[in-house]
């Protein structure tokens, strides 16, 4: 039986759009955030725009894993339900902060039970001993302190989760680290402004045993558009980091 040709996984709007990025151009970071609004065409959708990072590591190392969390002075224009598992006077810290769910052992069984409906789970440094109960049914959004999502300082983290300012990033298994920079009706200086913080900060986040170029290769896209390759050089200096 004769092969069948493979059919076009993209919509027309999509090639339309990728038509417009030179594949042999790399971009300043000004010409490639027009560049990403102009092709967020998506009527039904408010995209956001992600910056995805190729880094210079060895991903099965674990000195070279590259992880954090960082503060973005625009925020992503998300909005976050978050949990938090906490007691006595920090439940009450985190209802204030708004929090959308505080509980403790009761909010350990909720979730034992399968309630899911939470983004991102905090825990106070006392409620760590209880994480483990739930670990694997939260899987990747178990609170740790690597992540800063189990702390003693629960009200300013939650109010940092509602207000979407804080982003956490962590390299996949091919050394990419991908991060979002807000929503594509932002202007272009709050998403000039997010990109330097979260540039910044996995340029900070070099582990010191990598050696050789870190940062490899920026791509800049919307949530539906296509990739607009970022000239690394030009825009690191664009933003001031060496």
């Amino acid at each position: 039986m004769p092969k069948t040709a493979k059919k076009n996984q993209h919509s027309q709007r999509f090639i339309a759009a990728a038509a417009t990025v030179d594949k042999n151009k790399l971009y300043e970071l000004a010409e490639a955030i027009a560049l990403v609004k102009s092709n967020a065409t998506t009527k039904k959708l408010r995209e956001t725009v992600d910056v995805s990072i190729r880094l210079g590591i060895d991903p099965k190392k674990g000195d070279q894993n590259v992880r954090g969390l960082t503060t973005l002075p625009h925020g992503t224009g998300k909005i976050k339900k978050v949990a938090v598992l906490a007691k006595g006077d920090l439940a009450k810290e985190a209802e204030e902060a708004g929090a959308d769910v505080v509980g403790a052992d009761d909010l350990i069984a909720k979730i034992q039970g399968g309630f899911k409906d939470f983004d991102v789970i905090l825990a106070t440094e006392d409620m760590a001993p209880s994480i483990g109960k739930i670990g694997k049914l939260l899987g990747a959004r178990t609170p740790n302190k690597r992540n800063g999502t189990v702390t003693s300082q629960i009200g300013q983290a939650v109010r940092e989760i509602k207000a979407a300012t804080r982003v956490e990033y962590r390299a996949d298994k091919g050394g990419v680290v991908s991060l979002p920079l807000g929503k594509v009706d932002f202007t272009d200086e709050q998403l000039t402004e997010n990109f330097t913080a979260a540039l910044t900060a996995v340029v900070k986040a070099k582990p010191a045993s990598s050696k050789g170029r870190y940062l490899v290769t920026m791509t800049l896209s919307s949530t539906m558009g296509p990739g607009v390759p970022l000239d690394v050089t030009l825009v690191q200096k664009q933003a001031g980091i060496s």
